[in-house]
Parts: structure tokens; C-alpha cells; sequence
């Protein structure tokens, strides 16, 4: 499928249904990348400006601007957006281990060289455009995703890309996770933690912030 001006177009896939993509039907004429990183004061003495110390790095965020127009179809643009908002929904297959409750599935936004997956955050869609009977032709869609993976910590994500390198196995820890269900979920072993501590450089298991990428 390519875009109204026949290029590659770019794309969200829902990673639990990759079935379910929404190809834009105008690329992005640009889109905005943001990271922050957590960095605490320590109480000064005699000084200026206080010590600061790094605590953890945040995720990063990607924000665009899709449009879509089925003007020339005369069908209703929701058709082509709907996916989109489905993204943002609940899946109860996709169970959150200390709650038991489902959640959003991860996503991953696809144009070129950049794989990046994540989830969304936010969405809005402003319509412009309507037929007499008030259906929706046109829409600009805002949204903004939020890094799920560092790419550093897991293979090349580029679609369709394979190579020799092993495959390196990774778990994301969550709120009230134990690095011992961790271990029996990934590895079969519980006693396996210990492993998965010293790998990952981590000096207390019960303090690992919640969205930490571990390698298992």
C-alpha cells in the first residue's frame, strides 16, 4: 500500500493483533522526539548551585500529525481512524501480572529506519470536512507515543530485519514485580534471579524502578 502520492507510507502496528495497522494516507511532514532524564538536588553546603545526582532515565516520546481525507471515497474518515483509537483500549489478553487486569497493547510506529515501539499516551481528532448528513470526510489526528523498549537493550528492530546476533531475551518490570516471578515467568527457575541481578548490574532486587528493561 502506498500513500495518496505513492510513497512507502508510514504505519502503527498493534503488536498483540499485527493484523490490526493503520497506514497513513499523508506522511508525517515532521515529527517531534523528547527524552528527559531524572536528576535530584542534594542539599548544598556553602555552595551556589546544589550537587546533583542522576536517578533514572525516562522514556523517550514521539508526537506527530496525521491527516486523513476520504473526501473522494465519500465514506466515513472514522473507518480509517477507528484502528487507532482501538489501540488505546483495554486488552484482556494482555494481563497486567500484580493487578490481573488487562491493559493497552505496546504499538510500534514504522516510516523508514526508525522502529519505535511503544504505546499511546494520548490521541485527539479534529474534523474539518462533512458530507450534508454530517459524516466526517476529513481529520487531523494528534498523537503521542511513549518508548516501550531502548532499543539498546534488545535485537534490531527494524521490520523484517535479521541477522546472526543472538537473540537476547528482555522482561519490563512493573509495579510490584519480584525479580523471582521475573525469573520463573522467563526462565522457568525462580532461583534464576540472582543471574538476572548480577546481569543487569543490579545491587538491590527489591528496589528495580518500575518500567526497567531487564536482559533475562
Amino acid at each position: 500500500m502506498a500513500t495518496r502520492g505513492d510513497l512507502k507510507p508510514a504505519k502503527i502496528t498493534n503488536l498483540l493483533k499485527p493484523q490490526e495497522v493503520v497506514n497513513f494516507m499523508f506522511n508525517p511532514f515532521e515529527y517531534t522526539i523528547t527524552k528527559s532524564n531524572d536528576w535530584q538536588d542534594k542539599k548544598p553546603s556553602g555552595r551556589n548551585v546544589p550537587l546533583v545526582t542522576f536517578g533514572q532515565g525516562g522514556a523517550q516520546s514521539l508526537s506527530l500529525t496525521l491527516y486523513f481525507d476520504s473526501q473522494l471515497a465519500k465514506t466515513d474518515v472514522r473507518d480509517y481512524t477507528k484502528p487507532l483509537w482501538s489501540m488505546m483500549m483495554i486488552d484482556q489478553s494482555k494481563k497486567n501480572r500484580k493487578s490481573n487486569k488487562g491493559e493497552p497493547p505496546t504499538v510500534a510506529f514504522e516510516w523508514g529506519s526508525l522502529y519505535f515501539k511503544s504505546v499511546i499516551t494520548t490521541i485527539s481528532e479534529k474534523f474539518s470536512l462533512f458530507t450534508d448528513d454530517g459524516i466526517p470526510l476529513r481529520c487531523i489526528v494528534q498523537i503521542t507515543l511513549r518508548q516501550y523498549e531502548d532499543a539498546a537493550d534488545v535485537p534490531p528492530q527494524t521490520s523484517g530485519q535479521s541477522g546472526n546476533a543472538p537473540v537476547v531475551n528482555t522482561a519490563q518490570v512493573r509495579e510490584g514485580d519480584r525479580l523471582d516471578h521475573i525469573a520463573a515467568e522467563n526462565n522457568g527457575n525462580p532461583s534464576d534471579y540472582r543471574q538476572i541481578a548480577e546481569t543487569n548490574n543490579i545491587d538491590n532486587p527489591m528496589r528495580i524502578p518500575s518500567g526497567t528493561v531487564l536482559r533475562t
